[in-house]
This record gives C-alpha cells, sequence and structure tokens, in this order.
C-alpha cells in the first residue's frame, strides 16, 4: 500500500523529504553528570558578545541571509507547515534569484526535496503519502540532451530499493518545464529485474501532462523553489542540510542520535553563552524520558518549552495533559570549561485550571551545549541527550 501510494505522488509530481540516516563522524560525547550542592550566582550574569560564526554554519555558507531564514524557518517546522516558511519562499521569490533558471545549467542534475505544501486539489493518496516521512524523494532534471526527463524517484530505503517515474521535458519559456509522464519502475534491491509500474500513461491523456515553474534558484545552484500546475510548491536543494536532516530523523524515528553526531561533529568550537541561550526553546526530542517521574521531566527540562533570559533565569514548562501544567524555575550559569552550563532549579508547582499547588522540583544538573545555532540547539544533561527548536527569540 505505502509503495503504491508513492508511485502515485511521484506521479503525480508530489514530493516529500523523508528520512534520512547519517553515518557517525565520532563517537558520542559524554553524558554530564548530575551536579550536587553547586549553584548558579544569583543576578545578572557578565554580558559576553556571541561568537560571530553563530549565525553561519559550515554548511550554510553557500547561501545568502534570505535562503538561510528559509532554512531556519524550514528547521521550526521540521519540513512542512505554513506561516515562516510561506513568508520565507515569496521573499525569495520577491528577490528572483538567478534569471531565466531553465536555460541555466545549474537547474540541471539530482535535488532532493526539503519541503512541500499540500493543496486541496490533491488526491487522497498524495495527501496519505505526504505523511510518510520514512521515503527521501528526489528530482532529476535534465534538460541539455538528445531526451530532455524530468525524473521523480521515490528511495523506500538501502535495503528495499526504489521507484523511479519519468517524464519527457520541453522548456516552454525561462522558468517552465513541460512534462509528460511515460514510464516508471520499481528497482527492488532483492531482485535481479526491474519492476513495471502498471500506469497507463499513453492512456491517460491530458493527465499524464503538467508542467513546472521555477519561480527561484539560487545563484550557487543550491536551492530551488519550484511550483507545479497542481498548486504545490516545492523546496528543493542540492546539497542536503545537516539540520534538515536531523529534523527529518526526528520525524521518522529512526537514526536520530546518528545524526545527532553527524551535526555536533561539524560544528566543534563554537562557543556558547547567555546571549546565545537567550530566547524560547520548544523540545522536539529527547533520548530518555519514560523512566523520569514528571516533577524529574520538569525539572530538568525533559519535556515542553525552555524560556532563558539573559540574566540567567530560567523555566520549564510541561503540560502533560489538557488543562494541567507543570512549571519549574531556577537559575543557569556557565561554567568555565568550554560550553557547560550549572542549572539550579529552586521551586516548581502545577497548575490545574485556576487552581495552583506546589510542586518540589528542586535539583541542580549540569548540561553541555553540543550545538547551537539561531534556531537548532543540541544538549547532554543528567544522560540524556536534548534536541530543542528556538521558537521565539530573546525574551
Amino acid at each position: 500500500m505505502a509503495a503504491a501510494a508513492a508511485a502515485a505522488a511521484a506521479a503525480g509530481g508530489l514530493l516529500h523529504l523523508g528520512a534520512s540516516r547519517v553515518p557517525s563522524r565520532r563517537p558520542s560525547a559524554g553524558a554530564a553528570p548530575r551536579l550536587r550542592g553547586a549553584s548558579c550566582a544569583r543576578g545578572r550574569q557578565p554580558r559576553r558578545r556571541a561568537p560571530p560564526p553563530l549565525a553561519v554554519a559550515a554548511a550554510e555558507e553557500a547561501y545568502t541571509g534570505a535562503e538561510t531564514e528559509l532554512l531556519d524557518a524550514l528547521a521550526g517546522v521540521q519540513g512542512r507547515g505554513r506561516g515562516e516558511v510561506e513568508s520565507a519562499v515569496q521573499a525569495l521569490e520577491a528577490l528572483g534569484g538567478l534569471p531565466d533558471p531553465t536555460n541555466s545549467s545549474l537547474i540541471e542534475g539530482s535535488w532532493q526535496l526539503i519541503f512541500t505544501t499540500r493543496p486541496g486539489s490533491a488526491s487522497p493518496i498524495q495527501r496519505t503519502f505526504v505523511g510518510v516521512d520514512s521515503f527521501k524523494i528526489f528530482q532529476e532534471v535534465y534538460l541539455r540532451t538528445d531526451d530532455p526527463r524530468v525524473i521523480n524517484v521515490v528511495k523506500f530505503s538501502e535495503s528495499i530499493g526504489e521507484l523511479k517515474v519519468e517524464a519527457e521535458a520541453t522548456i516552454e519559456d525561462g522558468k517552465r518545464i513541460l512534462f509528460r509522464f511515460d514510464q516508471a519502475a520499481f528497482n527492488f534491491k532483492f531482485l535481479p529485474f526491474k519492476v513495471p509500474y502498471p500506469v497507463p500513461f499513453k492512456l491517460l491523456g491530458d493527465e499524464a501532462k503538467g508542467w513546472l515553474d521555477t519561480t527561484y534558484l539560487s545563484q550557487t545552484g543550491n536551492i530551488r523553489i519550484s511550483r507545479g500546475n497542481k498548486g504545490t510548491t516545492f523546496v528543493l536543494q542540492k546539497s542536503a542540510d545537516q539540520r534538515q536532516l536531523l529534523l527529518s530523523a526526528i520525524s521518522a524515528g529512526t537514526g536520530v542520535k546518528e545524526a545527532i553526531d553527524d551535526l555536533t561533529s561539524s560544528r566543534q568550537g563554537i562557543e556558547a553563552d547567555l546571549n546565545t541561550l537567550a530566547g524560547e526553546w520548544q523540545l522536539l526530542w529527547s533520548s530518555k524520558t519514560e523512566d523520569e517521574s514528571w516533577s524529574f521531566v520538569a525539572s530538568a527540562g525533559l519535556k515542553g518549552v525552555q524560556i532563558i533570559k539573559e540574566d540567567g533565569q530560567l523555566k520549564n514548562l510541561v503540560r502533560p495533559f489538557p488543562g494541567v501544567s507543570l512549571n519549574a524555575s531556577g537559575n543557569i550559569c556557565k561554567n568555565e570549561d568550554g560550553n557547560n552550563f550549572n542549572l539550579s532549579i529552586n521551586k516548581g508547582a502545577i497548575q490545574a485550571g485556576g487552581l495552583q499547588f506546589p510542586l518540589d522540583a528542586r535539583g541542580e544538573f549540569a548540561m553541555e551545549i553540543l550545538y547551537i545555532d539561531n534556531k537548532i540547539r543540541i544538549s547532554n544533561i543528567n544522560q540524556h541527550k536534548l534536541v530543542h527548536v528556538r521558537i521565539a527569540n530573546r525574551t
């Protein structure tokens, strides 16, 4: 059923980023020990200038400011959604990018999808497929050959194989590519031959036709925005962003630790302080929470939202059930040793409706920042690795 959905989606031009298992480049960093008796000094901490490399990761150097804003917006919605993403897409389209993209050699090659919308006109099979995060989707564009083609590739996994849906292509103008699907086949790793997909393209007539407008192509050829005849918007990359790979792994629930190792190893030497930590952070993933009490979860910030202020005030907010919230507050201060911080939680409360009850959430913790940029934070606290996404700047 999943393969059939994938085939129909690929034939319809629907693309969606799936999970990617990233090989580890180094062993995971050791867990930060829990402190006993340590506490943060109260009052405003010395302000330090945030290091300039914070806003520009090594993988982002090939992107303009507007392109980086799009990648940051995608990081905030794990590769799908509207709001910030659509605004960032429209901003890039307004800039224009490379003129006449279909006439540029930069449009050629294999592109991986990192975002797609779901228009109301999409078929039920397409809408089902968008929710399947275990697939990786690529689009190959070859316009300067004797047989110009656009090929959508659905990669199920390294052990299963892929589906290719091919279309003959024609350049209509500087932005639009006309295409007609004419063949498709499964290439399973466990079979020595290809399995044709039983779609009668020749009998479909106009249903097998479509067009794709490239509304933005970056000057470096790293990012492309396209809009299809079904009203779908696609954002694609040639070089996969490691943050997107991590978010995709979190969404699929596989390969997260490997993706964390890969991302953290790419940004060594970036120093964090209270200025860079200040803001509101939503927890996306934690390595372990099942065996912990709710008071400990709130105290250590293992679920929900964490708010950090520049003066070192900290608040963790967890909503385990509708109408019920747990909060724990205290202080955070930086150690002299690298990206290590002391967390001191001194009070907590349970709120249910208009009632509030005290919660014993006191605790002392050591937190190591393994990676941080202006959108994502990876930390290690009490043998838990945490991935947060910034949802608001300094408060």
